[in-house]
This record gives C-alpha cells, structure tokens and sequence, in this order.
C-alpha cells in the first residue's frame, strides 16, 4: 500500500479512535439523558439513536438496526475500494471519502457492538434542537459536503479544463 493511499485509511482510523473515545467518555461521564450546558447554544446530552441520521426508523422495532449495519458495511466496503482506485491528483476526493469512511465506521461500530449509536452533540437556537449527533457524524456530513465540492470543482474542470487538485 502506497503512503498517500495509508494516509488516507490512517484519517479514517483517527476519526473512528477519537469518535469512539468521545463516545466512551460521554456514556461513562453522563446517565442517560443528562445534559451539561456549555455554551448558550450547545450542551453535552447523552442519548443513544436506534435508528439512523434524523432517529429516521428508530422505532421500527429493532429490524432496522440490522438493516444499517447491513447499510453501513456496504458503503465501507464500496469506500474503501474507491479510495484504493483513486489517483494521487484526487486529494480532495481521497480526503472525503475518508471522512466518511471513518465516520461510517464508527458508527457501525456502535451499532453491531451496543444495537444503537451513542449521540451526544446538541445544538440548539431557543427551544429548537437539532437532532444530536457525534463526531462520526460530524465527518460523514463534512465528508459529504466536500464530496459536493468536488463534484462540483469537476463539473467545472470538464467544462474550462481547470485543475483544481
């Protein structure tokens, strides 16, 4: 395995350690459903999410955890060869695909290991809450979001024969 490849796979372990050590830390520090304001507009809640993104069927009464695991080793696996395809110039892809890989597995992990993932990030504005989430989370959304970036930089390369990598 070449080193920009393992640097990649390297990011996606950092993310998935320290998804799991904050994870760790929250549900041996907090009970379930205890909140520590640290800012006017985020606190600290532990709650665990049955379903996926949203709480999206987490009461569907227990099928569903099966489902997204099933979900989640698809896309790892589909990631992780992806990335192993990808050239050297593809940085900004390379790096998406390694956030939400790392973020993926996190995730998974919770769920194959505990049946539910461990939330614990609440923002809010007033007394609208957005769904908490944790750092998994957190890299799959900014993971997607450059993957956004980068379909849309190459959209723009076909079309000026620009580079952006």
């Amino acid at each position: 395995m070449s080193w920009n490849l393992g640097r990649w796979y390297l990011l996606a372990a950092l993310i998935i350690l320290m998804d799991q050590l904050t994870k760790h830390w929250v549900s041996s520090a907090f009970s379930y459903g205890e909140t520590l304001e640290l800012l006017p507009f985020l606190n600290l809640t532990l709650v665990h999410n049955m379903g996926a993104a949203f709480s999206f069927l987490s009461e569907a009464g227990g099928w569903q955890r099966w489902f997204f695991t099933l979900i989640g080793v698809a896309v790892t696996v589909v990631i992780v060869v992806w990335l192993s395809r990808l050239s050297d110039r593809q940085g900004l892809l390379a790096l998406a695909l390694s956030l939400v890989l790392g973020g993926a597995i996190g995730n998974l992990w919770d769920r194959v290991l505990l049946g539910y993932v461990v939330d614990f990030v609440d923002l809010y504005y007033r007394h609208y809450h957005w769904p908490a989430f944790n750092v998994a989370d957190a890299a799959i959304t900014l993971g997607a979001l450059l993957l956004i970036l980068e379909s849309l930089l190459a959209s723009k390369e076909k079309k000026t024969g620009f580079d952006h990598d």
